[in-house]
């Protein structure tokens, strides 16, 4: 009995310490990539860089305002496509959902969020850029959102799941019908981690860079509109890495801090809303 026991102890002492090991790994790894990208990237940026348009080739210094300004209408697109939608079918998963037809929803969603953003560009090509006879940004605001319905809906679903059922009997026992209990009860009790799930479903798809080179492709100008091409942080990131110039080198570090800035700061403030909802009395 007391070598069982010390083995036990000794199988839990070695998980702890892997574990651990792991956890500092990945921390060490994260915050080696983040001092990476402000040694390259932060050093560099100034105003213009959020001011300025590209240069010409061969020219020194210019910015990336184009890209900001594009990569937040891409987004403003996506969030109007696609967090509506998985809403709503987030909503029906939660409170309406049989068994059958919400299995066939959910089989159909997580299959979707596996799908690699790649073919999603394809598919939003295929749909609408070939018919239009031109990349838009429209066709990468689409694309985008796509990739947002499926995440939206189980974030929204999870979350609703998550209210109390005293919450919902409570409202339905003073009158209200089960839509009213929802739409005023259930949905603000979780609107907090609904947020929540909306934040990081824009700061994944913010990063992506196949689906727009298919899509909205890029334009070292401003993009008046919703049907021209239009850059993107991503898609600038790319272009100018694999160029065989060295101060679009520097750019795209630049960008790349930028964008990696912008993703942390998403998470964290979507972190601090989910903290504040778990602190508030029920």
């Amino acid at each position: 009995m007391p070598s069982r026991l010390m083995r036990r102890k000794a199988v839990n002492a070695v998980m702890l310490s892997l574990t651990g090991l792991c956890a500092f790994i990945a921390t060490a790894t994260l915050l080696f990539i983040l001092g990476y990208l402000f040694v390259r990237g932060g050093r560099s940026l100034n105003w213009n860089f959020f001011t300025k348009l590209p240069t010409p080739v061969g020219e020194t210094g210019g910015g990336m305002a184009n890209a900001i300004v594009g990569s937040g209408k891409l987004l403003l697109l996506a969030t109007l496509i696609g967090v509506p939608i998985g809403f709503l079918g987030g909503v029906y998963l939660a409170e309406f959902g049989g068994k059958t037809f919400a299995f066939l929803v959910r089989y159909v969603t997580d299959l979707l969020n596996g799908v690699p953003s790649i073919v999603i560009g394809i598919f939003a090509y295929t749909l609408i850029v070939l018919p239009q006879k031109h990349f838009s940004t429209l066709a990468g605001g689409m694309a985008l959102g796509v990739m947002m319905i499926p995440i939206a809906i189980r974030s929204t679903e999870e979350f609703l799941r998550a209210v109390p059922l005293a919450l919902r009997e409570g409202a339905m026992a003073l009158g209200a019908s089960k839509s009213k209990a929802i739409l005023t009860v259930v949905i603000p009790a979780a609107k907090n981690g609904i947020m929540t799930g909306i934040m990081l479903n824009l700061a994944r798809v913010a990063g992506e860079t196949a689906p727009l080179l298919f899509t909205s492709f890029s334009n070292r100008y401003w993009s008046p509109g919703w049907e021209q091409p239009t850059a993107a942080l991503p898609v600038m990131i790319y272009t100018y890495a694999i160029a065989p110039y060295e101060d679009w080198h520097q750019q795209a570090w630049s960008a790349g801090f930028v964008l990696l800035s912008l993703v942390l700061a998403v998470n964290i403030m979507a972190r601090l809303i989910l903290s504040r909802q778990a602190h508030v009395p029920r």
